[in-house]
């Protein structure tokens, strides 16, 4: 399981900067709709939240919506639910509120027919901005939960 965990952590990281640290372009859609990359670009892989908030706004819901349909219909892949936060507020309640965005979403992907055994969450809090800037612009882009899919079974 620490081992799926490394590897999605890995493919984030990759996938999402350049060296240096700059923000890559967003994946280029996929016209296979059985890939990750399809999953990024044409499903979506990220909900926004409200400041200091876990709850799922109706279009967060559109988009979990589709997620779940996604990964009940590719059912060899799992997901790994980030949780983020902006850079307001403490290491300690960020990490926690990230927790429970990731937890919001996974406990919707559930509901919505995904094996829980196939979804797992991680907290980065403030740890792992996409924007950085004391503007609102950019905590809003930080408030989020992102879905990382992945092929593999436990053992990965």
């Amino acid at each position: 399981m620490t081992r799926f965990i490394l590897v999605l952590a890995c493919l984030g990281l990759a996938a999402c900067t350049q060296p240096g640290g700059q923000a890559t372009a967003p994946a280029q859609p996929s016209a296979d709709p059985t890939s990750a990359a399809y999953f990024q670009s044409s499903v979506g892989d990220r909900v926004l939240f409200p400041v200091n908030e876990a709850t799922l706004s109706p279009a967060a819901r559109g988009t979990l919506e589709a997620q779940a349909r996604w990964l009940i219909d590719n059912p060899s892949y799992r997901a790994l639910i980030e949780g983020h936060a902006d850079e307001q507020g403490t290491r300690e309640y960020n990490l926690a509120l990230g927790a429970r965005r990731a937890a919001a979403v996974q406990e919707f992907l559930v509901a919505r027919g995904v094996a829980d055994g196939r979804v797992e969450t991680v907290t980065f809090g403030k740890e792992r901005p996409l924007a950085i800037c004391s503007d609102e612009s950019c905590y809003a882009r930080n408030r989020r939960a992102v879905t990382v899919v992945a092929t593999g079974g436990a053992g990965v």
